[in-house]
C-alpha cells in the first residue's frame, strides 16, 4: 500500500515551496519538478517503487535511460541535474537516509557551440523594424537593447519605464534571484528607445508601468519570442529567438577583446557559473577569435 506522505509527489510539492523560499525563479522551479513528476510517472508504469525512501541506483539509471532513448543528451542530462537537486534536498530534510544517486554520474553531453549572429544578420534584423509604426518602433527598440546587453528575455519583460535611463545610457535589470544590476547601452540604442517611448505616450495602456507593450497590455515571454522570430523571418533568419541575441552578445564581446570579468558582470552570471557560461557561449566562435589572435600575433610575422 502507497504512503502518501511519503510518495515522491508529496515531496515535490514540499520542494517547490523550498524552492520558491529559496527566490529561484518560476522557470527553474518548473524545470525541476518536471523530473520529478516524469520520474513519478515512469515508476509508475514499469511498476517501480512508489515511496522516496525505497528507490535505488538502478531504479534512476533505468529513468535516464528512458530519457536517453527518447530525448537528446542535453535533456537527460538536465533531468539528471534536476533529480540530484531533489535527493539531496531530501537528504537535507532527512526524509531519506541516503540518495539513491550518490556516486552516480550525469549522461555525457558533447557541447555544441551556441549558434550567433553574423554582423549583417544583426544589422538585418535591426533593418527589419525600420518603420514609424508604434509597432516598429518598439520592436527595433526591443532588438537593439537585447543586442547591446545581452539581457535575459524574462529581465526584459520585466522592465517598467523608470528602469531606463536615457541620459545615462542605463537599464536597471533584475535579474535571477531577484539580484539588481545595472546593463549599459549605446547611443542608437538610446535613440531607439527615446524614439519607442514618444510613440508609447499615445498608447491605450500608456499608464501602465511595464516598458513594452502590446495590444492588450505588456507583452509576455511568449509574446517576446513571437516579435523576434517574426522580425527574424523578415530579416531572412530562420529559427530566431531572443536568447541567441545574448550569444551575439558575448561573442561580439569577446572578440572585440573586451574582459571576461566585466561581461560577467553585465550578464549578471554567478560567480559559480561564470567560467561554464563563458566556455559555452565564448564557444560560439571560439575558432573565430583564434584565428583573428593568429592574425595579429602570428610567431612568424611578428619576428
Amino acid at each position: 500500500m502507497t504512503n502518501e506522505a511519503t510518495s515522491l509527489a508529496a515531496y515535490a510539492a514540499s520542494w517547490r515551496r523550498a524552492l520558491r523560499a529559496q527566490n529561484r525563479s518560476p522557470r527553474t522551479i518548473e524545470t525541476y519538478l518536471l523530473a520529478v513528476n516524469q520520474f513519478d510517472t515512469w515508476l509508475a508504469e514499469v511498476g517501480g517503487p512508489s515511496s522516496a525512501s525505497d528507490l535505488e541506483r538502478s531504479d534512476v539509471e533505468g529513468f535516464i535511460e528512458y530519457v536517453l532513448s527518447n530525448r537528446s543528451p542535453g535533456t537527460a542530462k538536465q533531468r539528471y541535474m534536476s533529480l540530484r537537486g531533489f535527493f539531496g534536498w531530501l537528504l537535507e530534510e532527512e526524509e531519506i537516509d541516503a540518495s539513491p544517486m550518490e556516486k552516480m554520474k550525469p549522461p555525457k553531453v558533447e557541447e555544441k557551440p551556441p549558434p550567433i549572429l553574423r554582423p549583417e544578420e544583426l544589422r538585418a534584423l535591426i533593418d527589419a523594424s525600420s518603420g514609424s509604426a508604434f509597432d516598429d518602433r518598439r520592436d527595433a527598440s526591443i532588438v537593439m537593447l537585447l543586442a547591446d546587453t545581452g539581457m535575459r528575455s524574462s529581465e526584459l519583460v520585466g522592465l517598467i519605464v523608470e528602469d531606463i535611463d536615457l541620459d545615462l545610457r542605463v537599464a536597471h535589470v533584475i535579474g535571477k534571484g531577484g539580484k539588481h544590476r545595472a546593463a549599459p547601452f549605446g547611443d542608437q540604442t538610446t535613440l531607439a528607445l527615446d524614439r519607442y517611448l514618444r510613440s508609447r505616450a499615445a498608447h491605450p495602456h500608456s499608464r501602465r508601468d511595464d516598458l513594452f507593450l502590446g495590444k492588450r497590455g505588456p507583452i509576455t515571454r511568449s509574446g517576446l519570442g513571437q516579435i523576434v522570430k517574426k522580425r527574424g523571418n523578415q530579416a531572412g533568419i530562420e529559427g530566431m529567438h531572443p536568447h541567441l541575441l545574448r550569444h551575439t552578445f558575448v561573442h561580439r564581446w569577446l572578440i572585440s577583446g573586451g574582459q571576461e570579468g566585466d561581461v560577467v558582470r553585465i550578464l549578471g552570471w554567478s560567480r559559480k557559473s561564470a567560467a561554464q557560461m563563458l566556455d559555452r557561449y565564448g564557444a560560439s566562435a571560439a575558432t573565430e577569435r583564434a584565428f583573428e589572435a593568429h592574425r595579429r600575433f602570428g610567431p612568424v610575422d611578428s619576428l
